[in-house]
Order: C-alpha cells, then sequence, then structure tokens
C-alpha cells in the first residue's frame, strides 16, 4: 500500500508500473468512458454548444439577464477536443459532438466583423465579447483534435485562428503571446499571464502533430523557454503566474480567482512538467534543458504543494511557499497524474510511480463518483464545496488524466490514438 503522506514508500524492486497492467489500465478506460457517457447527451444544446451540467447531469439554468445558456469558448472547444479523443476510441456518437462544436465556434463564437474569437455568448449575443488569448488557445487545440479525426471544416477553423494568433495575439520580439482585448482589438490593460501562454503551448503541440508544420513547434519552444528556462528556474522551479508588459515577474498581482489567482499555482507546474517532456520528445530529444525542468518541476511541487496530512495539492501558494488557497481543486491532481505517468515513460526513477499511485488514490476515495461526475472542489478538510466552480466543469482534465498513462510521451492523445490505436 502507498500511505496519503508524501514519506518515500517507494514501489518494490522489479514492481511493474500501474501503467502496464491490464487490469489497470481497464480502469483508466473505464473511468473515461463514464465521464465520456456522463457529458455526451446532457451537455448537447440543441440552441448551439453546450450546456454546462450540475451533478445530476442535468443542465444549470440561465444565469439572469442571459437568454438561454452562456457559453465560453475555451469550454466549448474542450468539448470538441475531447470528443474528438472519445471518437477516435471508437465511441459511438462522438463525431455529433465534435460537428456539433465546430459549427457553433465557426458560426457563433467567430466575430464575424472583427476577426477572432468571443469569449462568451449565449443564445442571441456575446455576452462578453472580449478575445482572450487564453480561449484562442483552446480554439486551436480544438481544430487540430478535430483534423486528426477528419473532420472537413477542421482546416478552416485552424487556419483562422492561426492567423488570428500570429496578427493580433503575438509578441515576437518576447516569444509570447499577448493577453486580452476589446471586440475592435484595442488593447485592455498590459497584463502578460502564463496561463494562456501555457495552454497555447499545447495547442501549439496539437497544431503540429496534425499539420506537421514546425512553425507551430518553434512558437511552443519559445514559450517554454521564457515561461520556464527562464523564470521558473529563476525562481527555483516554481512557476510565475502573472507579469508585466515587459514580462518582469509581477508578484503583488491580485485577480480572478479561477484563472489568474495571486502567488502560485502548482498545478500549472505539474502542468507544464507533462508539457515538456511531451515538447522534448517532439523536437528530437534534443533540448535537454526541458526534460531537465520537467523533472524539477515535478520534484518541487509535490515537495510543497501536496498536504501531507490529508492529500491532495493545494490550489495555491504564496511566495513562500506556504499554502494560500487550501482548497483542493480535481485538476491539478489530474495534471499531476499526467505529469507522473509522462516521467515515468522516460526515466527510470520509481518516486513517479510512487506519486501516480497516491494520487489516483487520492482522487479515487475523494473525487471521482461515476454517476455523478467527478467532486470539483473540496475544502481544507476534504469536504465537497462549490465556491468557485458550479456543478460539473468539462471533462477536459479528467479525462485526459485517465488516458494520457495508455500512452508514450511523444505525442498528445489524438495523434496517439491516430497512429497507434487504443491498446489494453
Amino acid at each position: 500500500m502507498v500511505a496519503q503522506s508524501a514519506s518515500k514508500e517507494l514501489p518494490a524492486a522489479g514492481t511493474p508500473r500501474f501503467a502496464t497492467l491490464a487490469a489497470h489500465r481497464l480502469w483508466l478506460i473505464d473511468n473515461a468512458r463514464a465521464l465520456f457517457d456522463f457529458f455526451q447527451r446532457p451537455s448537447f444544446n440543441p440552441a448551439g454548444g453546450f450546456f454546462s451540467l450540475d451533478e445530476n447531469a442535468r443542465p444549470l439554468p440561465p444565469k439572469p439577464g442571459h437568454k438561454g445558456a452562456n457559453r465560453h469558448v475555451h469550454e466549448t472547444s474542450r468539448m470538441v477536443h475531447a470528443f474528438a479523443i472519445a471518437h477516435l476510441m471508437g465511441l459511438p456518437g462522438a463525431d455529433r459532438i465534435v460537428d456539433h462544436g465546430l459549427a457553433f465556434l465557426w458560426e457563433r463564437m467567430r466575430d464575424g466583423e472583427h476577426g477572432g474569437y468571443f469569449w462568451a455568448v449565449d443564445d442571441e449575443k456575446p455576452t462578453d465579447p472580449t478575445k482572450q488569448a487564453y480561449g484562442h488557445a483552446f480554439v486551436m487545440l480544438a481544430a487540430s483534435s478535430a483534423m486528426c479525426v477528419g473532420h472537413p471544416d477542421a482546416p478552416r477553423l485552424l487556419a483562422d485562428v492561426t492567423q488570428v494568433i500570429e496578427d493580433k495575439f503575438w509578441d515576437k520580439a518576447a516569444g509570447a503571446t499577448t493577453e486580452e482585448y476589446n471586440p475592435d482589438w484595442s488593447p485592455i490593460g498590459t497584463y502578460r499571464g502564463q496561463n494562456s501562454n501555457m495552454h497555447l503551448t499545447e495547442a501549439l503541440m496539437a497544431a503540429f502533430e496534425a499539420t506537421g508544420e514546425r512553425g507551430y513547434l518553434d512558437k511552443a519552444e519559445s514559450i517554454a523557454s521564457l515561461i520556464i528556462d527562464r523564470h521558473a528556474r529563476n525562481e527555483n522551479w516554481r512557476v510565475a503566474e502573472h507579469f508585466t508588459v515587459t514580462w518582469d515577474v509581477d508578484r503583488a498581482y491580485r485577480g480572478d480567482p479561477m484563472f489568474r489567482p495571486s502567488g502560485t499555482t502548482p498545478g500549472h507546474a505539474l502542468e507544464w512538467s507533462r508539457l515538456l517532456v511531451q515538447l522534448w520528445e517532439l523536437g528530437g530529444r534534443r533540448k535537454t534543458w526541458m526534460i531537465e525542468a520537467a523533472a524539477e518541476l515535478f520534484r518541487k511541487t509535490t515537495s510543497i504543494g501536496w498536504d501531507r496530512k490529508l492529500g491532495g495539492f493545494y490550489y495555491t501558494l504564496d511566495w513562500s511557499d506556504r499554502p494560500d488557497q487550501t482548497d483542493r481543486y480535481w485538476w491539478p491532481c489530474a495534471e499531476g497524474i499526467g505529469a507522473a505517468a509522462a516521467l515515468a515513460s522516460v526515466d527510470a526513477d520509481p518516486s513517479y510511480e510512487e506519486w501516480y499511485r497516491r494520487i489516483w488514490s487520492f482522487l479515487a476515495r475523494h473525487v471521482i463518483d461515476k454517476t455523478h461526475g467527478w467532486q470539483p472542489e473540496l475544502d481544507s478538510a476534504l469536504n465537497p464545496v462549490s465556491r468557485v466552480f458550479e456543478g460539473r466543469p468539462d471533462i477536459y482534465h479528467a479525462v485526459q488524466a485517465c488516458l494520457i498513462p495508455l500512452f508514450p510521451a511523444d505525442g498528445g492523445l489524438t495523434r496517439q490514438l491516430k497512429r497507434n490505436g487504443l491498446k489494453l
């Protein structure tokens, strides 16, 4: 057994990794299928896009003042990405979700006048017409994943969002993306953020895998160099979240508790750890700093971000590594699993397997519910709460945690499924 604490209890020498065992692989697939089943039919909004769901898989009621359900561009895009994966797994009906989501992105979320994609719309109009780098990163991910399943509209969407990112968001001098704009592309402030750049790195790798165009990979490597090799290395492998216009770390920044919390966010360091292994592989294992950084980020984050008494990763830490927001969310654990699996696939250090088992054990006890969806938020005593998230958030992080361990770390899930299929 693996203890809940973070003390060293390594698997015995010669013990096979869980991810190589048929029963564990079936368990992972079973949990992924449960997530797809939970979201597939209830999320489908006949008016376009997808409903957000409560714990009983019922659509959440519209917010006051909205004409129908409010849909965010990143949530719509994540559904397309997730169900492209489901389609490549051979799950019937997933293609309908991909088709529905792509149509909504192009017809309703795309700004036909000024270009780009609105942050949020309801049944009739944009409810937040700003243009966010974070949202455009996920449009690129959705388009790339849809290309892997051969959707005829995917190349058009990918070409469009690629041009928007190049023309409106990309800061060539910095080698990273700017952040946010008004509908007419006048800038909103001077904030620069890690989160949007991290997800753009993920999307750029997916676009490279879908097209083979080296320019996507060059941009991904540029972002990683700035955020991780420059800044995280200088911060002793803490990932800074917020920056000034000149890309200096802004330690005093306090913003939105979901997308821009103050301090550092352990889940993002773990996410970067996984992405860096993939980026290192896609680049031919040439840039050795990436695999070094992936390991250092994982070691640092598990040492400071995990609650050694009750388990789970704190949502945020202050700059002295003390817990700031002590609630536990599902997604940092999901990213910890992906990082542990990726590192274990290229490094025999048994601590990665130890952490892989520990994190899954925590999720199995406190988060996973096949009937009511994964519990997204726990308080510091591990009781379910709804402070930031309402209902059941989209399946993006959870389903990737279930499926990433089934494959090598040299490509994203859509690429792996298209190339190799799903094997037990």
